[in-house]
């Protein structure tokens, strides 16, 4: 199913169990939610200490009545389940459910996501409370999606977790220390394990420089997170078989990795909160724009939720600044542009007490609709109840960029060439933003996902090569496919191996039609050069030396003292495709230049059928186009034709002049 809803969801999180002793918030918060179009409520998500105060009582009488007075309103609730964050009785009776850090103490009681994922009394006790929920929610008109748990992260170093740990690598190595210690290169440094006991977690202060120990860590620590969860959903799918399950997610956090959720969620839902300035927001949409893409892409294209933003501030940077009205608004709206099917909040209403009572929220301390924001969430909601037409729609992309996890961990572990400054993510956005900027929609997809659909794959940094990468890519391009590589492609193998017999390794020598001999590096400052198209580039940071065996020569380098005058810019034919190889680091003009000139040869079409000036971007949703300005200022926008405006619902053509932080809908 696409989607859940006929119309975009509108809310956020709510949380009337802080205002227990003061219920008459709870009817002016349902007035308000009606004066601002608000027509979800996620609830429960901190609410444990509530709902079990104490072993094996439960208290739902509270929840009962605003799960009533929510669908007496018409709301839809998202409830969730409450693992995030325990009741003290529980660590204070049962130790073994807080997390052990590195240096081997156990954490006391305190914050949230203090949790054991290996502790089978917190399993229990989480399964029992969610087997609760469902048995006593089930049917209810309200009840729409599952929230399961809240932004899974961390890890724990506990006893439990270490048996698990090699209880894991067990089955991952076939019950094989002899194939553990080759893999792992164990015999470096004298470290041929003899004993599976002898293996632990890596630790500050104790074996952290093995990168396959690392790797491994953190595919068992995802997997954790992941059984956790399936615990965790198992009664809710029991007993409430048809109503979604999500779990919000953190931008590109590196401590689990979320394409290996996709599967398990029936919805990818994740939570927003860039950083955004007064100003120029360019840069900030684009990156943003590419997360969206990310979790857009974990389900083949199925529109994903936007779990949490801010309607204003947060609270946590160093310096918290107000936003003019406006901007959030358009974040809001680029969402639901890049397939988001929902626009929710952190929170409803702000917290009189506790870490995050100053955190941005529709309903301000003063309790009143008389607020900026309460003004500006209400108009969004206006819109959005326009937008009933993209819901469930989805984006199709002919071309994509591989962002993959288990490269992000591995270009962070090794330690060699340019250690200051790896950047994986920013260089994924980077070919990414050449194609936003010429309105091109791209899917981001890992590197284990098929290829054949697309028509262009741009793999920046591919240092890691998971089992069978290397032969769909020789597939892909032999079938006809274009694929960009870049340095330092094809290096190490999924246990960081270096292959034998040259770079790139595993066979891609022959698709590529080159060997990469040498990697130089760049201090800051330092910039070699290359002149592609009739334009000069700087080659920065870091720089394949390579040999054409082969590949024809696009260009070379020109100011690289010694290796000057080889090659920079490769074009191999294999098969019926053709496979590209960027030797360098480049800056943003040749990536754009370089991607535009494939983009025309292949005959792309962008979203929007007119030019988009510095700092617009476009994105089509079903047949509904989205025009943004993130410039900072006034920008015009040369229309092909006439479109009806979506929200006005007035024609617009020709030269449309969108205001700082203005957009357009158009059908």
């Amino acid at each position: 199913m696409d989607k859940y809803y006929d119309h975009i969801i509108h809310g956020g999180d709510y949380n009337p169990d802080q205002w227990i002793d003061t219920k008459e918030v709870w009817d002016e918060d349902l007035r308000l939610m009606d004066l601002a179009k608000i027509n979800s409520a996620t609830v429960g998500i901190f609410a444990w200490s509530l709902l079990e105060p104490e072993e094996g009582v439960f208290n739902f009488p509270w929840l009962n009545e605003v799960m009533d007075k929510l669908a007496s309103h018409g709301k839809k609730v998202v409830l969730a389940t409450p693992s995030g964050a325990r009741p003290p009785w529980m660590a204070q009776k049962y130790p073994e459910v807080l997390r052990v850090e590195e240096s081997g103490a156990r954490n006391e009681y305190g914050v949230r996501h203090n949790h054991c994922p290996t502790s089978p009394v917190y399993r229990e006790k989480t399964a029992r409370i969610n087997r609760r929920l469902a048995e006593r929610y089930k049917g209810h008109p309200a009840l729409f999606m599952w929230h399961v748990s809240n932004e899974y992260s961390g890890e724990c170093h506990c006893e439990l977790c270490q048996k698990a740990f090699r209880a894991w690598l067990k089955k991952e190595y076939h019950n094989s220390l002899d194939e553990l210690n080759f893999k792992w290169w164990n015999g470096f440094w004298s470290h041929r394990f003899t004993d599976w006991d002898e293996i632990s977690s890596p630790k500050y202060r104790g074996e952290n420089h093995v990168p396959a120990l690392k790797l491994a860590w953190r595919r068992f620590v995802t997997e954790q997170h992941l059984s956790f969860y399936r615990n965790e959903i198992e009664p809710l799918r029991e007993l409430t078989p048809d109503v979604p399950v999500t779990t919000n997610m953190m931008r590109l956090y590196k401590g689990i990795n979320y394409h290996k959720f996709a599967p398990y969620v029936d919805v990818v839902s994740w939570d927003n909160y860039p950083d955004w300035t007064n100003g120029d927001n360019a840069d900030p949409a684009a990156e943003t724009a590419f997360v969206h893409d990310v979790f857009r892409s974990m389900k083949d294209g199925k529109p994903f939720y936007l779990m949490e933003s801010t309607p204003s501030i947060v609270n946590h940077k160093p310096v918290n600044r107000l936003l003019k009205s406006g901007v959030q608004e358009l974040a809001a709206i680029q969402a639901v542009a890049h397939g988001a099917d929902s626009v929710q909040y952190f929170q409803w209403r702000k917290s009189r007490g506790g870490h995050e009572k100053f955190h941005g929220a529709a309903v301000d301390h003063v309790g009143n609709e008389n607020t900026r924001v309460f003004r500006d969430v209400s108009r969004l909601g206006g819109v959005l109840e326009r937008l009933d037409a993209v819901v469930g729609a989805r984006t199709e992309a002919h071309a994509a960029i591989v962002y993959d996890w288990e490269n992000a961990w591995a270009t962070e572990f090794f330690c060699g060439y340019h250690n200051a400054r790896r950047d994986y993510d920013k260089i994924c956005q980077s070919w990414y933003r050449a194609f936003l900027r010429r309105g091109i929609p791209v899917d981001v997809i890992p590197a284990d996902r098929d290829f054949s659909k697309y028509g262009l794959v741009a793999a920046p940094f591919l240092y890691l090569l998971g089992d069978g990468v290397a032969d769909r890519i020789k597939e892909y391009v032999k079938n006809g496919g274009r694929f960009i590589a870049t340095y330092l492609t094809g290096i190490v193998d999924r246990d960081d191996l270096c292959f034998r017999g040259g770079f790139p390794g595993a066979g891609l020598r022959e698709v590529f039609g080159v060997w990469a001999e040498e990697t130089d590096s760049l201090g800051e400052g330092e910039y070699n050069t290359v002149s592609f198209g009739g334009k000069t580039y700087r080659a920065e940071n870091t720089c394949d030396v390579l040999h054409a065996e082969g590949a024809r020569i696009l260009s070379a380098y020109e100011t690289a003292s010694f290796y000057a005058g080889s090659p920079a810019v490769t074009v191999n034919g294999y098969g019926k495709g053709y496979a590209y190889y960027a030797a360098f680091r480049p800056e943003q003009a040749f990536i754009d230049d370089f991607c535009g000139g494939l983009i025309d040869e292949l005959g792309l079409v962008p979203d929007a059928p007119f030019p988009l000036p510095d700092g617009v971007f476009a994105r089509k949703r079903g047949d509904v186009l989205f025009v943004m300005n993130f410039s900072g200022g006034e920008r015009t926008v040369a229309l092909d034709r006439e479109y009806r405006d979506v929200v006005s619902g007035e024609s617009c053509g020709g030269g449309t002049v969108l205001p700082e932080n203005g957009y357009l809908i158009l059908a």
